[in-house]
């Protein structure tokens, strides 16, 4: 089984890589992208080793290449279908990030309980009603649900996505879900880091990666 942290690494290499190749840059040696990433130049090696590929001695890593790797890595080659659930603020600035963005993170649909959605397109994003979230779900070959709802609604909103036959969730709600066996949840608490953060900002001298 591969390590939860060692997925982030490697989907922050890409952002990473990215980039570089954006400014126009074609090669990068593991102390360049280690630097980028805030890890050890070793960690780069490990980790790239681990997907495949191998930097050359005196050039580095042929950027392109590399990007090649981690996208195979991290994809299969296949794009992933999303749906959220909740329109709200939270929902919408998901929406922005994503729209046109990523060409392997395709937000199919989202859906809310507001009537006045229904059918209004948000950031390239067709809105529906949750009512039909079993229906769309399935024609659209949807298989990982956003969960951006109030905390009271998240587990309802949970079930229907696994009805509809959703695999994985992120979960932006302030709420553990209670799902069965074979469900992969992500959940991110904003309130966790940015207290953290503010905790760190008053005690500097208490960082540790521990």
């Amino acid at each position: 089984m591969t390590p939860k942290k060692t997925i982030e690494r490697i989907s922050l290499y890409r952002r990473i890589v990215s980039n570089l190749l954006s400014s126009g840059k074609k090669q990068a040696f593991s102390h360049e992208i280690a630097k980028l990433a805030g890890v050890k130049s070793s960690q780069i090696r490990h980790d790239f080793m681990f997907i495949g590929t191998n930097g050359r001695a005196n050039a580095g890593y042929a950027l392109t290449e590399l990007m090649g790797h981690i996208e195979e890595f991290l994809t299969g080659g296949e794009s992933d279908n999303f749906c959220i659930v909740g329109v709200g603020n939270l929902g919408r600035a998901v929406l922005a990030f994503f729209h046109a963005r990523h060409k392997n993170i395709v937000i199919k649909a989202a859906f809310d309980k507001d009537p006045a959605l229904e059918d209004k397109i948000i950031h390239g994003c067709r809105c529906y009603p949750i009512e039909k979230a079993n229906e769309i779900i399935k024609s659209e070959s949807i298989n990982i649900g956003v969960i951006a709802v109030p905390a009271e609604q998240a587990q309802g909103v949970a079930q229907i996505l696994l009805e509809a036959g959703i695999k994985g969730i992120v979960n932006f709600a302030p709420v553990p879900l209670k799902l069965r066996q074979g469900i992969f949840v992500e959940n991110v608490d904003l309130t966790m880091y940015l207290e953290k953060a503010a905790f760190f900002t008053r005690n500097s001298t208490k960082v540790s990666e521990v």
